[in-house]
């Protein structure tokens, strides 16, 4: 697909936004914003950030099996920058375990803690009605829309190779 300059879709000068991907984009921001912060009162009474959460969600999606840290890393949601500091922080818990494969000493694999998953399960009813809040208001035709059409939007910036689950 192939990115548009036409000028059709470029607001005139002297409005709010420079162009409508300019609003859109903020429009995606905003929301974003709020409703993390919904999804930070869930985490923040057991003290993890979203990108723990996800971090554990995805290891038990493949539990009781383990995951290379370099597919667990590409498989989040968002990038993690040091994600040997956010395994450590999970694994000083006691919510995952890390090993060293003797066949290859460079790749190490991450595996869920029955206290990992246990955590998960406590949070599963409090994330469900956290996703409510975030966004029960829209009927299921406007969900579907609204994940085809931000499907869409990230498709010609994602990896092809590395798909988040939300796109598998």
């Amino acid at each position: 697909m192939a990115v548009s300059s036409q000028k059709s879709r470029t607001r005139p000068p002297g409005g709010k936004f420079d162009s409508l991907e300019q609003e859109v984009f903020l429009n995606l921001w905003r929301t974003y914003d709020r409703l993390k912060t919904i999804e930070e009162e869930v985490f923040g009474k057991v003290g993890l950030s979203a990108q723990q959460y996800n971090t554990l969600r995805l290891l038990k999606s493949v539990h009781p099996a383990s995951m290379p840290t370099l597919v667990l890393g590409s498989r989040l949601i968002s990038r993690a920058p040091d994600m040997t500091r956010l395994l450590d922080k999970l694994e000083q818990r006691g919510l995952l375990t890390r090993e060293r494969r003797p066949e290859n000493r460079r790749v190490v694999e991450v595996t869920i803690s029955p206290a990992g998953l246990q955590l998960l399960e406590q949070l599963a009813e409090q994330v469900e009605q956290c996703h409510a809040r975030q966004l029960g208001h829209l009927s299921p035709a406007q969900l579907k829309q609204l994940a085809g059409l931000l499907r869409d939007a990230r498709a010609p910036h994602e990896d092809a190779t590395n798909l988040s689950l939300v796109d598998d």
